[in-house]
């Protein structure tokens, strides 16, 4: 079961979207609200596995949660909902650590697998919004972290493995996972392979040996 946690504000939005998952088996919406004041709150006393953030909540925008995310080693993974977000906003999304985007124009059977392919680990970057976060340099720079990880799967490790190679859980290595999905723009551990090999190999290899 997938605990969701979904921020918009946008009140009508936010409950057709909440009575909507309701109806799938897996998916369960663990609390909804319309402020990063009230998802923060939430965060502290409530465990969930996905988050659904708006990007424009007004004065403070969504991928501001990212860094309190980050902060407080919460590990749930964020796919931001949005009508549209710049270049500059796709790319800060991607390089703090968000899955993916999901625009709230497309249809129902769209959202619900972006939300399964980010649920378990995968990212999902809408082809008319990756290529202009891809272009910006930040998004294809490791964390120290990142090319541990990186390093390890090219070693052909398992998630476990690699945990006990960098003495972490097995929920920080699929964390880092994400990350390294989000910013390769790929959705599985053989596209990613293939990305380093043939779009990074001056820097992201480079650095792993």
């Amino acid at each position: 079961m997938t605990r969701i946690l979904l921020i918009d504000d946008h009140t009508l939005l936010r409950e057709s979207l909440v009575r909507f998952l309701a109806e799938e088996p897996s998916l369960a919406v663990a609390a909804h609200c319309a402020t990063l004041a009230e998802a923060r709150a939430i965060l502290r006393s409530t465990t969930v596995d996905l988050i659904l953030l708006d990007y424009d909540l007004g004065p403070e925008p969504g991928t501001d949660l990212l860094q309190f995310l980050r902060a407080s080693a919460n590990p749930a993974r964020v796919l931001m909902l949005t009508a549209g977000m710049n270049p500059s906003a796709t790319a800060t999304a991607l390089n703090n650590g968000a899955a993916g985007i999901v625009l709230k124009q497309t249809g129902t059977r769209e959202l619900l697998d972006a939300i399964r392919a980010v649920a378990s680990g995968g990212a999902w970057w809408p082809a008319e919004t990756l290529p202009a976060a891809q272009q910006k340099p930040e998004p294809r720079t490791l964390t120290e972290r990142q090319r541990q990880v990186l390093r390890s799967i090219l070693d052909g490790l398992s998630n476990k493995e690699i945990a006990a190679r960098l003495d972490v859980s097995e929920t920080a290595i699929k964390a880092s996972i994400q990350e390294l999905f989000a910013k390769a723009g790929v959705r599985t551990r053989s596209q990613l392979v293939r990305a380093a090999l043939e779009r990074y190999p001056a820097t992201w290899l480079e650095s792993t040996r």
